[in-house]
């Protein structure tokens, strides 16, 4: 494995509960997040998917190089040429997106985007006998149609994810997302890899995250919080709050939300993969 290190945590107490108020990271940032910068708020050409139209701040401009937003139908990706991944990707879910992603058949493929230069982009070959799934950021069955549907296919969608995380807890989570939106009626989703630790894996020219994260923000409620779990089979997982998020990503993943209520958090359900409910754990060192 190469030294190609973009966060790494020194340390992290015990952390339980859906707020995770215990939470004390002291992060180190290496080589790609080597100095905080100035907080960058980028214009979108797709203000539709974020909430109240901002994408998320990124808080430290080192993780802007290669950097290229994307707009797609149901979603949006701020993409990096250097983990080929996307940093996160963003949607806007309602009762009216979920009814019309119910029950849609899959019938896509995966493939490269075409938006990307050669260069900057996952192939399919990254991911050919690598032991990682293709796992979707934006999930397929959030899609409201078939357009959309294919679009989230794009490996500009993916990251490497052990393969019981990707099929039960994460299946679990993006579901339960799904009918918190048709419980809320209203709410916008951001999600992404963590990079943690002094080495991380390759799969092909692509970047394995040691975690994933899926941010939630509530229009009635005002309030936010994001799951996190560990990327390995055993998938241990939690919820904390958008503050903590933004310590351990270098992302402001809801910028409209103010200062003093991200240290708040939402209550997040349990994912319940395959029908088996979920015990959350703590942070995964």
């Amino acid at each position: 494995m190469r030294r190609s290190a973009i966060w790494q945590r020194s340390r992290w107490t015990a952390c339980l509960g859906a707020g995770m108020p215990n939470c004390k990271p002291l992060i180190i940032l290496l080589a790609l997040v080597l100095a905080a910068g100035p907080v960058l708020a980028a214009p979108t050409a797709c203000p539709q998917h974020f909430y109240a139209g901002q994408p998320p701040e990124v808080l430290n401009t080192r993780l802007l190089a290669g950097a290229r937003a994307l707009c797609f139908r149901a979603f949006a990706v701020l993409h990096s040429a250097t983990t080929r991944t996307a940093l996160y990707s963003a949607e806007h879910l309602t009762r009216d997106t979920i009814a019309a992603a119910r029950g849609l058949p899959r019938d896509s493929e995966f493939h490269p985007e075409p938006a990307l230069p050669d260069g900057e982009r996952a192939e399919l070959q990254d991911y050919a006998r690598s032991g990682f799934d293709r796992g979707h950021l934006a999930p397929s069955g959030d899609m409201p149609d078939e357009d959309a549907q294919q679009e989230s296919f794009s490996l500009a969608n993916m990251v490497p994810q052990a393969p019981k995380l990707n099929r039960r807890i994460w299946e679990g989570i993006e579901s339960a997302v799904r009918k918190l939106a048709e419980r809320e009626g209203d709410i916008y989703v951001v999600t992404g890899p963590i990079f943690q630790g002094a080495e991380l894996q390759r799969v092909g020219n692509v970047i394995v995250p040691s975690h994933t994260f899926k941010a939630v923000m509530s229009v009635r409620r005002g309030l936010a919080a994001a799951y996190v779990a560990k990327n390995v089979d055993s998938a241990p997982w939690a919820v904390i709050n958008t503050a903590q998020l933004a310590d351990l990503t270098g992302l402001n993943v809801f910028p409209a939300v103010p200062a003093g209520a991200r240290t708040a958090a939402l209550r997040l359900p349990a994912p319940t993969p395959h029908g088996y409910a979920s015990r959350r754990q703590g942070y995964a060192r």
